[in-house]
């Protein structure tokens, strides 16, 4: 549950309720941004994360619509109304989506007339990792359901957040698994978060799946994670979500990089990820 203060919206200092019930909203007061998934060691583009936008102001924030819609019981028609956004659009490359838990149990997904049935670009279904770990049975029966008669595929997202059982989670069979971005922030300075990414990268590739590294904002936390063996890299630095679909600043998230290691003297350098910046080393 959101706390109060984000259950509501302000204007002019004051709390506004909108009396527009979730689920009669229209297609034309939705929208959708694009934010892209590239290939963590060339910047080709693999897909786009789709994230949900309301046009009506005391809607606005994601976390007020979706707390609005699960007060209601009003998820499955909303991720509906969204993915009808999404998936009527001209976009080229596969998209990812995310789904509330709540849509799970209002089956909505499940039906025969999704969108997700007709598009003709592959669909990644993302749930949290923390989602995935409470309702497990619902993930393995209904999101198994969707895939197996689509060309959806299955997303971890926020993975690391919580302390879930891996292999309960690893048991889904995600065909991606996306690092919480707690995991992503500074990680160039951090040996613990490097030795978790590392140790669940290459689990993730022993079974499977591949990994996405998401919340990137620096240079130097892309080169670590190129070096650590992620498979595909998003965040504010290569773009900021948008619609139309922006293009993926590729150059100034490369401009700085090196090989991930180095011959020196006959020995092995440390990776860029190891070797911290100037401004931490007195921290």
């Amino acid at each position: 549950m959101l706390p109060r203060h984000l259950r509501w919206t302000s204007q002019d200092g004051e709390p506004v309720r909108s009396d527009t019930r979730i689920r009669d909203l229209t297609r034309e007061q939705l929208g959708v941004a694009y934010q892209p998934i590239v290939a963590a060691h060339s910047g080709k583009l693999f897909a786009y994360e789709v994230l949900a936008r309301c046009k009506l102001p005391e809607l606005a924030s994601p976390l007020v619509l979706f707390q609005r819609a699960v007060e209601e019981r009003a998820c499955g028609r909303l991720g509906r109304t969204i993915r009808e956004v999404a998936l009527t659009g001209e976009v080229a490359v596969p998209l990812f989506l995310n789904v509330h838990p709540d849509e799970l149990i209002e089956r909505w997904l499940v039906r025969p007339d999704d969108p997700i049935g007709f598009s003709k670009e592959p669909v990644y279904l993302e749930i949290t990792e923390t989602a995935a770990f409470v309702h497990h049975d619902l993930c393995n029966s209904v999101l198994r359901e969707v895939c197996a008669r689509t060309r959806s595929r299955l997303v971890i997202d926020d993975f690391g957040s919580g302390h879930s059982n891996l292999t309960r989670l690893l048991d889904l069979e995600p065909a991606i698994v996306k690092l919480d971005l707690q995991l992503i922030r500074d990680i160039h300075t951090s040996t613990k978060k490097r030795a978790v990414v590392r140790s669940v990268t290459a689990l993730c590739h022993e079974l499977g799946a591949q990994v996405v590294a998401e919340g990137i904002e620096t240079s130097a936390e892309l080169q670590c994670l190129q070096d650590l063996g992620i498979d595909y890299a998003q965040g504010y630095l290569l773009a900021r979500p948008a619609n139309p679909p922006p293009p993926v600043l590729w150059q100034r998230g490369l401009s700085a990089a090196l090989p991930a290691s180095t011959d020196v003297g006959g020995e092995r350098a440390p990776p860029r990820c190891a070797q911290r910046p100037a401004s931490h080393v007195a921290k």
